[in-house]
């Protein structure tokens, strides 16, 4: 059974109207201050912070206000400058240091020219007024991925645990602001920010969850979006438990480059001479982990977390050697490595706390999950065979299943609007399968393209080195020109 509103906060959404675009008229915020980032930002030359005050409700313009952290990098060519281009680095996570990430992986010259870049917290996360569901180290241990479930018992325990991190969220001191933490309120957050930039129409950049974003605020405001570049795709329907599922079908496709990686070093790593061999040791070390975990200072290696640990760093090449060290280690009984450039995770214990909870904040308000914990123990047990290596965790059970419903219904992705969409997207993407982004694109219709890119791995602009890929994104923000139909680009030249 779906859990409802603690009485008090119930009471405070009873008259919450789902009205899509929000037609009340709200005060003119004020001028923006830019000035230092927060300390724990990446320094970088020319990258500036503001903060903007945003309702809680947009439906409710003159109530509580919260805020929103955001980031500037502006263009050196004011004679060049043709407007702003928000951007999205997906998560859901902070998004101070993307303008700067983007610069620093080469964002073309002409495009930080042409733009002011800029970057923003969404509401909930980072330094924007944080939410958070008191969880413990334990409760964040596989983050917002499911775990694998061995069978409908697994299922059933995983149930209970993620009961209670619900009951944590619906009941800790932010619950206040749970009905109104979600991706329709973050692209009408993007429309003040707009608003007080100045500008009557934005650009945008957005990737995986990014490109939800981007579709939501494109959709509620089509004649106030200029050209939106969104790159790795999800479905229409965002992070739902359909798109959960989809990661299943994300590691089907995407495994095979690991295991040629794995199989053509087998001198280094002994992972098995050909794919095949490498796809049966998967089964064989997770099977061992399952029986005998590695214990380590930093946690307990077991099955579970080689699978989760598998399907995170199938997100880029440069990670495969990686992965192909920690598979030899632990079939050695020993840790992992540690990551290149590890630092110690993502921050403070209660920045990771707020990443964690941010998100469930946000996915579990877009849109009504399965609430029969059968449902899930059915799609375990049909995905764990149709997708042997993660069906088993992607259709696993998430606190949203335990969740108020949503005070809002899901913003409908349609075919509504200015032809000014260019999707990228590699063929073999782990996260973002190519099935949701072409469910998307047909959502989009003419108002869309899609550039797909005969790649593997997480991300394509401008983080990959395929010219096709590059040049088409590239001439779609300085010039608004898009390809006249659907592009496939072959692979690039260097192997991923």
């Amino acid at each position: 059974m779906r859990r409802t509103l603690p009485t008090a906060l119930a009471a405070a959404v009873l008259a919450a109207a789902a009205v899509p675009g929000i037609s009340l008229a709200a005060a003119a915020p004020r001028a923006l201050e830019w000035g230092p980032c927060p300390a724990d930002v990446t320094p970088s030359t020319g990258l500036q912070c503001s903060k903007l005050s945003v309702p809680l409700d947009h439906r409710n313009p003159g109530g509580q206000q919260i805020e929103i952290e955001i980031s500037r990098l502006a263009s050196k060519k004011p004679e060049k400058r043709r407007g702003v281009l928000l951007t999205n680095p997906g998560g859901p996570s902070s998004g101070l240091n993307y303008p700067a990430q983007l610069a620093q992986f080469s964002l073309p010259q002409e495009v930080l020219d042409s733009y002011d870049v800029i970057g923003f917290d969404p509401r909930g996360i980072g330094h924007s007024t944080p939410v958070t569901c008191g969880l413990s180290a334990e409760q964040q241990k596989y983050g917002n991925v499911p775990p694998y479930a061995r069978d409908g018992a697994d299922v059933a325990k995983h149930a209970e645990e993620v009961k209670e991190i619900a009951e944590k969220c619906t009941t800790s001191k932010t619950a206040s602001m749970l009905p109104y933490i979600s991706t329709a309120n973050t692209a009408r957050d993007m429309d003040r920010i707009r608003e007080v930039l100045g500008e009557s129409k934005i650009s945008y950049a957005g990737s995986s969850w990014g490109t939800h974003l981007g579709a939501v605020y494109t959709t509620l405001f089509p004649q106030r979006s200029d050209r939106f570049l969104l790159d790795s795709n999800l479905a229409p329907g965002g992070w739902d438990y359909p798109s959960d599922r989809l990661y299943s079908q994300g590691v089907e496709d995407r495994f095979p480059d690991f295991a040629k990686y794995a199989a053509a070093n087998d001198r280094e790593y002994h992972l098995g001479a050909t794919p095949e061999q490498v796809t049966a040791k998967y089964f064989a070390l997770a099977a061992q982990l399952d029986r005998k975990p590695v214990e380590a200072p930093d946690g307990r290696y077991d099955g579970t977390l080689f699978r989760l640990i598998t399907f995170s760093q199938l997100y880029g090449g440069p990670q495969l050697p990686w992965l192909a060290k920690a598979w030899q280690a632990l079939s050695a009984g020993q840790p992992p490595p540690p990551l290149p450039g590890e630092t110690g995770g993502v921050g403070s214990p209660e920045v990771a706390e707020n990443l964690v909870s941010g998100r469930y904040y946000i996915i579990c308000s877009d849109s009504r999950w399965p609430t029969s914990v059968q449902t899930y123990q059915r799609n375990v047990a049909a995905d764990r065979i149709r997708y042997p290596l993660f069906g088993a965790a992607g259709a696993n059970i998430q606190p949203c299943a335990f969740w108020p419903d949503p005070i809002e219904a899901p913003v409908q992705i349609g075919d509504r609007g200015p032809s000014n969409v260019l999707m990228v997207q590699n063929l073999r993407d782990p996260a973002t399968p190519l099935a949701g982004a072409r469910k998307l694109r047909q959502a989009f219709g003419d108002r869309a393209r899609m550039v797909t890119v005969d790649a593997g791995g997480h991300g394509v602009y401008p983080f990959t080195h395929n010219e096709c890929a590059q040049y088409a994104a590239t001439t779609f923000l300085t010039t608004g020109e898009r390809p006249e139909q659907d592009l496939a680009c072959s692979a690039a030249a260097e192997p991923r």
